[in-house]
């Protein structure tokens, strides 16, 4: 059978939640196509084995800041040549604009998946995605309010779908031999309520907010511990709070992690605190793996979450509310049970991970030239 090679070009393999997202697909894409990975950060590489075991080829074209990634274009179009690739599919903008120049000088089609909306990012990216964008085949939104932010500020004359993030059911679900691994290596008692998030530390995860929630609700709830897993640019910034708010003693930092189901399993209650979002795939597993839900109105997360009926959403900002609302659910055990048997039930009837390469699959077939 003829494959169909796709290639997948991507900054970094981290684990951020679309680098997290592309083994999770590759498992479950038909045996017709093949996967390649570029990426280019070297020291963020955590997901190449995942990739690796899940069937796709990859490989670091090392480059050092975002100007010198562009200038690899040179190196992609050869791979491209010599692997006899029919498709590009990008994610994030300086590897959609990397992708756009190989289009513009190989003529292979190419898919861009857009996870932020336009209004976030910098200047100098806006202007540059707006002057490339129709330089592509396909532009895909992970929400719809990333898509409609593509068609308000860039006025694409090309295709734009959304295509909503998905998750793994069947992968990502409360396993209750990992809770009780992670509470007993954390020395967590077995019924003290665990609150966590699973972020890459920057701006925009909006952490200080995080953790001056989490302050508040040890202040009328002592028997309540926290693990913040993640890394990234804020990182001692978070270290240095966490100190100030004498958080040590009932805040876990347990730094990057692969196996995030086990961390997943151990929460009962998922808090994010960001400023902005897509549709954050660190959510929809939370969800998927029965954790209740608080979380700032936060982009595509409005998408997911509907206050009250699968979780519990306050303003972006507002760190008062996220400590209020983890309280009333510390407080009545009945509540949450429902609220992280809903959640799983939201995921698994909107955001299947069967249901989003299926529709990617589509898009393969009628863009890849064969």
């Amino acid at each position: 059978m003829h494959k169909i090679r796709i290639l997948h070009i991507i900054k970094s393999l981290g684990c951020g939640g679309a680098e997290m997202l592309l083994p999770e697909t590759i498992k479950l894409h038909h045996q017709r196509f093949e996967f390649h990975v570029i990426y280019f950060l070297p020291w963020k590489n955590q997901m190449v084995e995942t990739i690796e075991q899940a069937g796709g080829k990859v490989i670091c074209f090392p480059a050092s800041n975002n100007i010198k990634l562009l200038q690899q274009y040179p190196k992609v179009i050869e791979y491209c040549k010599s692997n006899k690739i029919n498709l590009i599919h990008c994610h994030l903008p300086w590897s959609g604009f990397l992708g756009r120049i190989v289009h513009s000088n190989t003529k292979i089609p190419v898919i861009y998946t857009e996870h932020n909306i336009q209004e976030r990012y910098h200047f100098a990216t806006k202007l540059l995605n707006k002057l490339s964008f129709n330089s592509q085949s396909l532009a895909l939104g992970v929400s719809g309010d990333v898509s409609q932010s593509i068609l308000n500020n860039i006025k694409p004359k090309i295709p734009v779908q959304t295509l909503l993030n998905g998750v793994n059911t069947a992968h990502f679900k409360h396993d209750p031999k990992f809770n009780n691994e992670i509470r007993q290596s954390y020395n967590i008692p077995e019924n003290s309520v665990v609150i966590g998030n699973i972020a890459v530390f920057r701006e925009q995860k909006a952490i200080p907010d995080w953790l001056r929630a989490f302050k508040e609700i040890l202040k009328n709830n002592p028997d309540v511990y926290g693990i913040l897993v993640g890394a990234g640019p804020k990182e001692e910034e978070i270290k240095e709070l966490v100190k100030n708010l004498n958080l040590e003693e009932r805040l876990i930092l347990t730094g990057l992690q692969t196996n995030t189901i086990a961390y997943f399993s151990a929460m009962d209650i998922f808090m994010m605190s960001s400023a902005f979002e897509g549709l954050p795939i660190a959510l929809l597993e939370a969800m998927s793996s029965g954790c209740a839900i608080v979380s700032t109105r936060a982009g595509g997360v409005v998408e997911a979450i509907r206050d009250e009926k699968d979780g519990l959403l306050c303003e972006v900002g507002d760190w008062k509310c996220l400590a209020l609302k983890c309280s009333l659910l510390i407080q009545d055990s009945g509540r949450r049970d429902n609220f992280q048997k809903a959640a799983r039930e939201r995921v698994i009837e909107s955001f299947s991970l069967n249901t989003m390469v299926e529709k990617l699959e589509e898009n393969y077939l009628k863009l890849a030239n064969p």
